[in-house]
């Protein structure tokens, strides 16, 4: 199994640009642009120009920057452009019509249909099936068409405006009190909306890590953690799984188990390992702008007591934890991807021994991006991860690994409709599957109260004897162990 090379972690990076909802809107309108006026580039008036409108048009991107807009809340981003024909009636239909095709042709051909031929080998005809799904996606990434498609046509009609008021040499006469109602227009609306209408995000706790103390002896030799990348919980409920469906029903089932938001897969592993929130641990989207977590992970807490964690991954990982992540190369055909991943993670355990060993299966994900999760290829990856961690398992419990182990399995967000979408909590996200296995779990159980993905950095550390992660606010999953200390139960 190839690791990820560091063009590809370089090339991961960059691909986020265009895959992120907030960067794509700016890098493709300015694009647009360039390319809608390449036949003025060797005028120096041009330049002047499209730079001075740049400046005037700036704070409404700024403002479709920094609010999402998510789920129904995209509906309402055609106020503004109505609003904006309405008072200005300037239009370019030429420059319009190019930015739908140029968005169109990236989504449906570059991305639904090239890229991921190149990268994972769907069929050179995925475009038949993407275009609909671009159509219906919801979530926080430029395939996002309802929520990019009056985004961009707004910024543009304004920007070309201006453009052509500052060519003509009219600025002078451009109506700076209208312009300056209108973005203040824009603001209080954006605010309005996500004030009143913007309440479906996961509750935070303000607390740190309280519900039991610190146990200074483990109660388990090692913990390994599998992680079924965007396996809608309700697919996986569909899905023939029978060692997946044994482990869960020999173990504790946690049936309401929440992600967090947004629901992208750096911001959920890094929750995951830190036992709190994207606002304190820095990683909000997939685009990581400083690399590395703000807090303490498991692995750091691990150190602290001469033991050891791994995580293995896809490069995009690297950017939140750095060197305690084993990258794999995401760069390969779909069906062969998991398979290599669990061949490299025997690889691992066999190198390292660590006491804690998390690993990210990603086909389910990939599959759910690429073809859509209410269709029967998205079924048949789940029910291949199952035969390929009965697999893991079974080499594990040969080769002495599962003594005195405790087995966690989980996704790390669910997908909903439209291109495998996640990160805005839309319908099939936000609960996850999730339970535990082993000697020190409870066979059989079944905890209906709503608990969060934080709970996974305490509740690792909980069980091999470490501290807390230093900002870890998530509950330890105390109604899942059968072996507390006396102190505890009492």
């Amino acid at each position: 199994m190839k690791q990820a090379s560091s063009f590809e972690k370089f090339a991961a990076r960059c691909w986020n640009l265009l895959n992120e909802g907030k960067p794509f809107t700016p890098i493709f309108v300015a694009g647009t642009m360039m390319l809608f006026h390449i036949n003025d580039w060797g005028v120096s008036s041009y330049w002047i120009s499209i730079l001075m409108s740049l400046l005037i048009v700036l704070p409404l991107f700024v403002l479709y920057y920094y609010f999402d807009y998510p789920l129904f809340l995209r509906n309402y981003l055609w106020v503004p452009f109505v609003a904006y024909l309405i008072l200005y009636s300037e239009v370019n239909p030429g420059l319009l019509f190019l930015s739908l095709g140029l968005y169109f042709f990236f989504t449906v051909f570059f991305w639904g249909t090239l890229y991921y031929h190149l990268r994972i080998g769907t069929s050179w005809l995925n475009f038949t099936r993407f275009w609909k799904l671009v159509l219906k996606n919801s979530d926080s990434t430029s395939g996002n068409a309802q929520e990019q498609m009056p985004k961009f046509l707004l910024i543009l009609s304004l920007w070309e405006f201006l453009y052509q008021v500052t060519l003509t040499g009219n600025l002078a006469t451009l109506d700076w009190g209208k312009l300056s109602l209108f973005y203040l227009g824009i603001l209080l609306f954006s605010y309005i909306l996500h004030r009143n209408l913007f309440d479906w995000k996961p509750a935070e706790k303000a607390t740190f890590t309280s519900n039991v103390p610190e146990n200074k002896s483990a109660l388990n030799e090692r913990v390994i953690m599998i992680v079924v990348d965007g396996m809608r919980k309700e697919r996986f409920q569909e899905a023939n799984t029978p060692f997946l469906d044994s482990l869960r029903k020999n173990g504790t089932e946690y049936s309401q188990m929440e992600t967090v938001y947004p629901a992208r897969t750096v911001v959920c592993f890094s929750s995951m390992m830190t036992g709190t929130y994207p606002k304190e641990h820095g990683i909000k989207s997939n685009m990581v702008w400083s690399l590395g977590v703000k807090v303490e992970t498991v692995f750091d807490s691990l150190r602290k007591i001469g033991k050891k964690g791994r995580l293995l991954g896809i490069a995009h990982l690297v950017d939140a934890m750095g060197d305690d992540v084993d990258t794999v190369t995401a760069v390969m055909d779909n069906d062969e991807a998991d398979r290599n991943i669990m061949n490299r993670a025997k690889e691992i355990m066999k190198e390292h021994d660590p006491d804690f060993f998390k690993v990210q299966l990603i086909s389910t994900d990939q599959t759910g991006h690429s073809r859509g999760v209410l269709y029967d290829e998205y079924i048949q990856k789940i029910e291949e991860a199952d035969m390929l961690i009965k697999d893991f398992v079974s080499w594990l419990e040969q080769n002495d690994y599962m003594k005195n182990t405790t087995l966690m399995v989980c996704a790390d967000h669910g997908q909903a409709d439209g291109i495998g979408g996640h990160g805005h909590l839309d319908e099939g996200e936000r609960f996850v599957p999730f339970f535990m296995n082993g000697p020190s779990i409870h066979r059989g159980k079944v905890i209906e109260e709503r608990h969060s993905l934080t709970s996974v950095a305490p509740t690792v550390c909980y069980l091999l004897g470490a501290p807390y992660p230093d900002h870890s606010r998530g509950d330890v999953l105390t109604d899942a162990l059968q072996m507390q200390r006396k102190e505890d139960a009492s």
